[in-house]
């Protein structure tokens, strides 16, 4: 139950209530806390978070502004402590404490912050690399030059003025503000509920945007985005992008991607190194340093050998020294992928419009600030016309006492007060006005208006003018001046009349301060914006290339590029592929571009997906990371089965085989998108785990192999597709302590050959035709045999003579060996020794690629071989070593049936 509803279900229950002193009206808590919520979250919107879409301001900083005015600390005088500023606008605007103040004050001084900086500061304000700015009693500050564009005029009236907290002050609503400030400097703000985000412009662009929209209110923003690009911000950089831009301008939200500035600069012993000299808008260059340092502790960036800031008065210079093999480009992509060197700005055009929070897109801005200098330059001319008309009165006053001066003195000497002389002469008939206002060219109509019969009457601000009139203006020189002085107000009146009755005369006042004020501060952007998009994709900063991905019985994976392995023939000792401790071993390998997904399938029939770039890297001698570092693994759930994909192609499958003989065909569309926590591959009976997992088109023969030597091939259109979390069909009938090691795929048109190799080192080829195509269910037929000599069957796999096999054993050494140089056998032979093993070695691990599929050219097959040197160590074998046993007799016929497994 909610209050609300708690409310009316005790509304009418009697309660005991307590007696309230007179005045005092009793109210539900609710409404009480709805209506003080509402007035705290407006006060803190309109009074605190938010600037005026009109100056641009924020009141802390339109009431810092007006105190430097009124102690008159222009930008050509000379500077005073902040201290006295921050005291100032306390005592009298803004009883929010001095740090809130000073704050304030401080990032108005800060270029780094603001576009154009409203206060020249001298000291210590703080830095760009986030040191923080002296006491305000060691700064001192004045007013910058076009801070005073923002307070112009407000002595005439042109903006309201309200009673400060205490009510003995008066301050301004908001500022005359002559340039767009809300624009050209940005604003940032967190209210209740809502934030405020506008990024920096330039000036003369804003300024032309504005003055072609007062010409042509028609204008779209399209039209207006010709004028102003995008944002300028004072740290330079790069804008990628400019859809974050339209977007933002076109509905008020949008974001845009920065990026830092970055060369490359070539040094002795042919090393590189980064020099950035711009970064993006607020990114502190002292914090990418330590991102970057911390990057490479934890080897996420390689290739970077130092780092250096070099920054002084003449600009920024972040310097990253780069290791003699490391590509500059990949290195500076990490960096703008991984650091703040590439940043987000989230451009949120919030601000208050008439009292009211409201979201603006760049045109309702433009056309909030021409309005508000409409209603400026209105009041002002108003105040103008008001003031030249009432000295205008003043003059005709003068020049009448000048012409009758006689008769003023002899009615001053005979009052006996001030008061008397005052209410003596605005009775008095005077003459001359008439011929006075000819001479200045009135019309005939007015003359008769103002005199009768050349008669005319002092007002009282005339008579009170008089009275304060000098000696030294009788003379004939001054009613000289006066006439002058009078016909400069006349055509100043005609002027400001014109202003007022006329739109387009008003317009034209306002476009030409615009221009004026666009001649005198006007600079070049800062900010570069470039076409392409911001975003990188890790393929980008990931060189593709062959690689290696090893994993050990106990769940150690490591990749290592393809070329750290050396090609030996037949019959060598190999080289040392990974340390693995004597109670581990290397499970499973595979050859994949390091672009590729890899599916890692896990005994509990898990899955889950990466990219072959984000296993973690290592040379080839080394053992690599615990898989259970970045996999969610469940509790005694293990990474059984690794399955490189290259891209989720329509019309796909995946198939699965188990140690006891079944097996699944599942949709690859089904695994193309992966959550973290894994999904499940296949349901699997109570200890059992999967051996194999492949890809397949759904048009080839299928072959399980047994660690006892037997291959059950059959065709895969024997297989419907499966669920996901389905459990499958038999796919082989097994001897008692037999067991499935392998699954393949088999391509009946290609002329294929099984590879099959045993764990003491031998191994063949057979051709693929030499096995018989029958039913699934079946046993299978022998494919080599299991002797003493051999040992067990450690793998099979269907291979060309164009790929290359990896070997790798339980003590961590690793062969790597051209299919070709592998003679052709037939299925009862026991092949021939592809590596020599000592007593406590056998093979455990084997894995097949192809160069030419790998992508790499003939220039690399090239240097593959010359990777065949002397120093290689290779030891070859003088012939084939065939050891043909004695015919083994075929199996008798294989169960043909097709029982499912349940």
């Amino acid at each position: 139950m909610d209050t609300n509803d708690f409310i009316k279900s005790n509304k009418d229950e009697t309660l005991p209530v307590k007696r309230l002193p007179a005045g005092v009206e009793a109210k539900q808590v609710v409404d009480e806390m709805r209506s003080s919520f509402i007035d705290y979250a407006m006060s803190v919107i309109i009074s605190r978070a938010l600037p005026d879409v009109r100056d641009g301001l924020k009141p802390v900083h339109r009431r810092i502004l007006f105190s430097m005015q009124d102690l008159n600390l222009h930008y050509n005088r000379p500077y005073v402590k902040c201290s006295r500023v921050v005291g100032d606008a306390l005592a009298k605007y803004h009883p929010h404490g001095n740090n809130a103040v000073y704050d304030a004050l401080v990032r108005l001084a800060q270029e780094w912050n603001l576009r154009y900086p409203l206060v020249d500061g001298q000291g210590n304000f703080g830095s760009v690399e986030g040191d923080p700015p002296a006491a305000f009693r060691y700064t001192e500050c004045r007013l910058q030059k076009i801070a005073a564009h923002l307070l112009n005029d407000l002595d005439k009236e042109t903006v309201d003025f309200a009673p400060n907290f205490d009510g003995k002050e008066r301050e301004p609503v908001v500022l005359p503000a002559l340039i767009p400030n809300l624009l050209i400097n940005g604003a940032s703000g967190i209210a209740v509920g809502m934030a405020t985000n506008i990024p920096p412009h330039n000036l003369n662009e804003v300024l032309e945007g504005a003055i072609a929209l007062a010409r042509n209110p028609e204008l779209s923003i399209d039209d207006l985005m010709q004028y102003i690009p995008g944002p300028d911000f004072p740290t330079y950089g790069v804008i990628y992008g400019r859809g974050g831009i339209k977007q933002a301008y076109h509905t008020g939200r949008g974001l845009v991607v920065m990026r830092a500035k970055a060369t490359f600069e070539e040094l002795k012993n042919d090393r590189t190194q980064i020099v950035i000299t711009e970064v993006p808008y607020q990114v502190n260059p002292n914090r990418v340093l330590e991102r970057i340092a911390e990057l490479v502790s934890d080897k996420k960036i390689e290739g970077i050998s130092g780092l250096r800031n070099e920054s002084s008065r003449e600009g920024m210079r972040l310097v990253v020294e780069l290791k003699k093999d490391a590509m500059p480009q990949v290195v500076l992509n990490h960096l703008y992928n991984q650091t703040s060197l590439q940043s987000s700005f989230g451009i949120i055009m919030l601000a208050i419009v008439d009292g009211r929070p409201k979201v603006l897109t760049l045109k309702s801005v433009l056309q909030h600030f021409l309005e508000h200098r409409k209603e400026v330059v209105s009041r002002r001319t108003r105040f103008e016309l008001k003031k030249a008309q009432e000295r205008q009165e003043i003059v005709e006053g003068l020049s009448l006492a000048i012409d009758n001066i006689d008769r003023i003195i002899s009615i001053i000497r005979a009052a006996m007060d001030p008061e008397e002389a005052k209410a003596n002469l605005l009775v008095e008939p005077l003459h001359g006005l008439e011929a006075f206002l000819r001479r200045a060219g009135r019309s005939s109509e007015e003359i008769e208006t103002r005199t009768k019969n050349n008669v005319a009457y002092l007002t009282e601000p005339q008579v009170k003018a008089i009275l304060d009139m000098r000696l030294q203006r009788l003379t004939g020189l001054e009613r000289d001046k006066l006439f002058q002085e009078y016909m400069q107000l006349t055509a100043e009146i005609d002027e400001l009349t014109a202003i007022l009755s006329s739109e387009e005369r008003l317009r034209e006042v306002i476009i030409g301060e615009l221009e004026t004020i666009k001649k005198d501060f006007s600079d070049k952007r800062r900010t570069l914006i470039v076409e392409e998009e911001g975003s990188i994709s890790l393929e980008e900063l990931i060189k593709e290339e062959p690689t290696v991905v090893t994993l050990s019985k106990n769940g150690y994976i490591r990749r290592a590029s393809l070329s750290e392995y050396r090609s030996q023939q037949r019959g060598g000792k190999g080289i040392i592929g990974a340390v693995m401790n004597k109670e581990d071993l290397i499970m499973r390998l595979f050859c994949a571009s390091t672009h590729d997904h890899v599916l890692l399938i896990t005994n509990k029939g898990r899955m889950y997906s990466k990219r072959v770039f984000e296993l973690p890297e290592g040379a080839r001698a080394t053992k690599g990371k615990a898989i259970v570092n970045f996999l969610p693994l469940q509790e005694a759930e293990k990474v059984v089965e690794m399955l490189p994909i290259h891209e989720f192609v329509p019309d796909a499958f995946v198939l699965f085989a188990t140690r006891r003989g079944v097996i699944k065909k599942t949709e690859l569309q089904a695994f193309s998108a992966i959550r973290v926590s894994g999904i499940i591959a296949l349901a699997l009976d109570e200890g059992d785990s999967i051996v194999g997992a492949r890809i397949t088109q759904g048009q080839s023969d299928i072959a399980l192999c047994t660690k006892e030597g037997r291959v059950a091939r059959f065709s895969e259109g024997k297989l419907r597709s499966l669920s996901r979390i389905a459990r499958g069909v038999r796919g082989i009938r097994l001897k008692s302590k037999d067991e499935v090691v392998s699954l393949e795929v088999v391509h009946r048109e290609l002329p294929m050959t099984l590879f099959t190799v045993c764990e003491h080192g031998y191994g063949k080829r057979t051709p693929t035709l030499d096995y018989p195509v029958k039913g699934r269910g079946i046993g299978g037929v022998i494919t080599i045999k299991t002797s003493k000599r051999n040992g067990y069957v450690v793998g099979v796999r269907v291979v060309q003579d164009d790929d290359e096999v990896i070997l790798a054993t339980h003590l961590g050494k690793v062969i790597r060996i051209k299919v070709s140089g592998i003679p052709t056998q037939g299925r009862n032979t026991q092949g021939v020794r592809l590596i020599r093993l000592t007593e406590d070695d056998v093979l455990v691990a084997m894995g097949v690629f192809n160069l030419k599929q790998l992508g790499l050219t003939e220039v690399d097959l090239d240097a593959e071989k010359e990777a065949l040197d002397a120093t290689s160590q290779i030891e070859t074998l003088s012939g084939a070593e065939e050891l043909d046993d004695e015919d083994l007799q075929e199996d008798a016929e294989d169960v043909e049936g097709e029982e499912d497994a349940e």
